[in-house]
């Protein structure tokens, strides 16, 4: 039995304890690790997450920056070299033609191109290449005589991000004007 102790200045009683058992100390650890089971996923959700939306999304800007600087190489006028490919010919493709579009979901033939997981350029037939990662789609657009608008869009491919979800995407646009 424990001692009674009593605190004469307010009438209170206190007995004295031993401490926790060993049972109570069991049941509050096996409550601490149905807790921390459940919480395990949110932080490795957090984890895959930051992967994603903060590498990838670094990719896709630096890949449509990297796209930008090609096209704002070309000359104003520019209506044939093919920045699909690497290096670029001075034929077959659309240079700064007006036209294109940023719909990275139907993109325009001669204003889309692919990379792999790496950011190497894809060569692209009559459509995606297989084992692309990332797709760049541009459109040029005539502003107002001599300026023209260049706008890129990059994403990271929906199956080789994991499946549905947020993609990362950037999208990067930059005016060019006449003669430059």
């Amino acid at each position: 039995m424990g001692a009674t102790v009593t605190d004469d200045r307010r009438g209170l009683t206190a007995h004295d304890q031993g401490g926790f058992s060993l049972l109570e100390t069991m049941i509050a650890l096996a409550i601490l690790a149905v807790v921390a089971a459940g919480v395990l996923p949110l932080g490795i959700l957090a984890a895959k997450m930051s992967e994603n939306q903060g590498h990838l999304a670094a990719r896709t800007a630096e890949y449509a920056q990297d796209k930008i600087e090609q096209l704002v190489a070309l000359a104003y006028g520019d209506a044939t070299t093919d920045t699909r490919v690497f290096p670029p010919p001075n034929a077959g493709g659309s240079g700064l033609t007006v036209g294109g579009s940023i719909n990275t979901a139907a993109p325009v033939a001669l204003y889309a191109d692919y990379l792999d997981v790496n950011g190497n350029v894809l060569a692209a037939g009559g459509g995606p290449p297989a084992g692309w990662y990332y797709m760049r789609c541009w459109q040029v657009t005539l502003v107002r005589p001599n300026l023209k608008q260049i706008t890129v869009v990059a994403r990271v491919n929906a199956l080789a991000f994991g499946g549905p979800g947020l993609l990362p995407q950037s999208t990067v646009s930059v005016l060019k004007t006449s003669p430059f």
